[in-house]
């Protein structure tokens, strides 16, 4: 119940508080701090803007009304409570207007925003104290101080014991100051428990460079003519088969031949050279490789095989084989023993969650029906009617029924490996040569990962007919024809830029010399229903920097760049979330999707290959070929988070900011490929959440600004 009797400004228990029109609450001294002055009629703006308003180079982007407002700007900076909740300062009063009243919490034309709906309230002409005051919740917030100021420690050896000051979440033991340093330190085992202010009663649970090289010669002298000695050769007689000079052209007996450039024979003769020389080689290494065989089958001829020796080593292979699959297979079962045992304590960990979250709200709630308040139980009732009514539906069907049996669907088919036990014998050695049997898919070594797909075979036993290689088929994931994707000698394959949700049918042969053997039976692959990926190191720009295993993205540079996703998308919904770890001096990210050739040294949407939802800590606008639309009232901060939803079934993109949607969908008609994209400075920090699931429900978009 402790969160219920906190102030979201100042994160202590409230103190006088008011209720706001939202049905929010705030403490009266709270309030003051984040009420904001306006002169009448006239919307409040940092002072840089209603300097911009009158012209200079930047009042382009400061512009408050035009629909391709940029929305850079510099604005006065923001406090933080310690809930993280953004507080403006007090706008500073304008020449010659009246000082606030010392009690009244501000003067007529003073607006209030809620920290948590973010709502905005006008103050009348008596300020805050037009707000009613929350004398229930005072009172509950009275009593709790008192019922935790007489809670006792429950170690003490004085009489009577010590009041508790703190009481650890893990062993729900009540410990004073004293006794919690010496019974309870903050360090080995202890250090990651909890420990929290007392509850309100005793025991309440916690909630080459290229190659160089001169002409034939190099920098010795050219050779001259032989019928002319100041002539240096300058052609090559085909006829002849020999280098001319020019004078032997002349009325010579070349004059008739075929006569070519002496370079380009020159070149043309070299190559033919170099290919016949090759071809001698190739041969003279196969000769190499051949002699060494003939040596070596000599010498296995001349030494002999032990037969014996090597049937017993074949049956150790196999006693040895069959003890690494019984590895295998108990580690399989403990793997399955693990998972079930994750799945219970992680739908343990989350019912005790929901269950202390349920606990307080009750608490909380009885507090308020003891109350004989008509009037002050009527301004926080429809509240708390819904909030209760929202806790109910959260317990949904199925939320408190296990999620897995304690039975291992494990079962171990052993019969047929007894039967080719019994059935080893010794065979004959000599077999004609056929096609190729069916190849087994090994199905335990078959698997999918985001949009790529592994398929893995072998030949069956005791088959001798030699294989050259493999064909693999897939199809295209929609029930249509078999193409190949792999050719080789190779029994692993993975395939990669496949469609997500989607199922793919795969199929393989083997190949020698006699042909292709008969297909194997079909494997049915079923592709991620979601993405999972991070951000592309390979094709971001050089001043992106890039942590947490790829999944945060920072700047060095102020200018605007971009990086990418590491998935492509042509097909079905998508949908990934970007939080706003750092935000300072008011900069204006743009988070969308890009082709793979967007340009990295820009804000992303400003050429026609990105598509793209650029924020400041006020508004929005959506951008592509540097063409803006759609500014919506709304912006970012810290703690923020930015969702993209691509649906290319629809063939539209749309935004959300702290799960609502950010202004009509963005843009509609988008075909192809695209990969997730983002641009920002040095000013801001995102991480990137994927893998989320498609936003059933939809809340109401904003409506945009006029």
């Amino acid at each position: 119940m402790e969160e219920e009797l906190k102030c979201p400004v100042c994160g202590a228990l409230f103190r006088e508080p008011i209720i706001l029109p939202c049905s929010h609450n705030v403490c009266l001294p709270c309030a003051r701090t984040i009420a904001v002055q306006t002169p009448d009629g006239e919307q409040h703006l940092p002072p840089l803007l209603h300097r911009a308003a009158g012209g200079g180079e930047h009042a382009d982007k400061l512009s408050l009304h035009s629909e391709t407002d940029s929305g850079y700007g510099s604005y006065a900076p923001s406090l933080r409570s310690p809930n993280g909740v953004r507080v403006l300062p007090l706008a500073p009063a304008a020449p010659g207007a009246a000082a606030a009243p010392a009690r009244g919490g501000g003067p007529a034309g003073s607006s209030l925003t809620c920290p948590q709906c973010h709502r905005s309230a006008s103050l009348d002409p008596r300020g805050l104290r037009g707000f009613p005051r929350n004398r229930l919740l005072e009172a509950i917030v009275q009593r709790y101080q008192q019922g935790r100021a007489a809670a006792k420690c429950q170690l003490c050896d004085r009489s009577p014991p010590e009041p508790a000051a703190v009481r650890c979440e893990q062993c729900e033991v009540l410990y004073c100051a004293a006794c919690q340093l010496r019974c309870h330190p903050a360090r080995g085992p202890f250090a990651k428990h909890r420990l929290a202010p007392p509850p309100a009663q005793p025991g309440a649970p916690g909630g080459g460079g290229e190659a160089g090289g001169k002409g034939a010669g190099g920098g010795r002298k050219a050779p001259t003519c032989a019928e002319h000695d100041a002539e240096s050769y300058s052609m090559y007689c085909v006829s002849c088969r020999g280098p001319v000079c020019c004078r032997c052209l002349e009325g010579g007996r070349h004059g008739k031949h075929d006569v070519r450039a002496l370079g380009a024979m020159w070149k043309q003769h070299k190559a033919q050279l170099s290919q016949a020389l090759n071809g001698v080689s190739d041969k003279a290494k196969e000769a190499k490789e051949f002699l060494v065989q003939l040596k070596n089958l000599l010498q296995q001829i001349q030494n002999g095989l032990d037969y014996e020796a090597c049937l017993v080593a074949q049956c150790d292979a196999l006693v040895d084989a069959l003890t690494r699959q019984k590895a295998k297979l108990l580690t399989k079962v403990t793997k399955e023993r693990e998972h079930k045992l994750k799945i219970v304590w992680d739908q343990i960990n989350h019912c005790t969650l929901k269950l202390r979250q349920s606990t307080g709200l009750m608490e909380y709630c009885l507090e308020v029906i003891k109350e004989n308040d008509p009037s002050g139980f009527l301004q926080i009732s429809d509240a708390l009617i819904k909030r209760v009514q929202v806790s109910q539906e959260q317990w949904v069907k199925g939320a408190l029924e296990p999620k897995v049996s304690a039975e291992f669907d494990l079962t171990l088919d052993s019969e047929p490996l007894l039967q080719s036990i019994h059935q080893l014998d010794f065979i004959q050695m000599k077999f004609p040569v056929t096609v190729p049997p069916v190849p087994l898919l090994q199905l335990e070594k078959c698997c999918t990962r985001n949009n790529s797909v592994t398929l893995a075979w072998r030949m069956p036993p005791l088959s001798h007919n030699p294989v050259e290689g493999y064909i693999l088929e897939l199809d295209d994931g929609d029930g249509g024809q078999f193409r190949e994707v792999y050719v080789g000698k190779e029994t692993l394959c993975t395939i990669d830029g496949l469609h997500f949700n989607s199922t793919y049918n795969a199929r393989v042969k083997a190949f020698n010399s006699s042909g292709v053997g008969p297909y194997s039976k079909t494997v049915v692959l079923q592709t991620s229903d979601v993405a999972w990926f991070a951000f592309d190191p390979s094709s971001a720009h050089r001043d992106i920097v890039l942590s947490n295993d790829n999944q945060t993205a920072t700047c060095n540079s102020y200018d605007d760049r971009v990086v990418l996703g590491t998935a492509a998308f042509s097909k079905g919904v998508h949908y990934w979330e970007l939080h706003v770890d750092r935000y300072d001096n008011h900069p204006d990210p743009a988070f969308g999707i890009a082709r793979i050739n967007v340009v990295k040294d820009m804000m992303l949407g400003k050429d026609d290959k990105a598509w793209a939802m650029y924020v400041d800590n006020n508004r929005s606008w959506f951008m592509h070929c540097n063409s803006h639309t759609n500014r919506t009232e709304g912006g970012v901060s810290k703690g923020a988070t930015v969702g993209v939803l691509l649906d290319l079934n629809k063939h539209n993109l749309t935004f959300y900011i702290n799960g609502q949607q950010q202004g009509p969908p963005a843009f509609e008609n988008v075909e192809g490929v695209f990969m997730p994209a983002l641009s920002l400075n040095r000013n801001v920090q995102v991480t990137l959440h994927t893998g989320l699931e498609v936003p059933q429900s939809v809340k109401q978009p904003k409506l945009p600004s006029n």
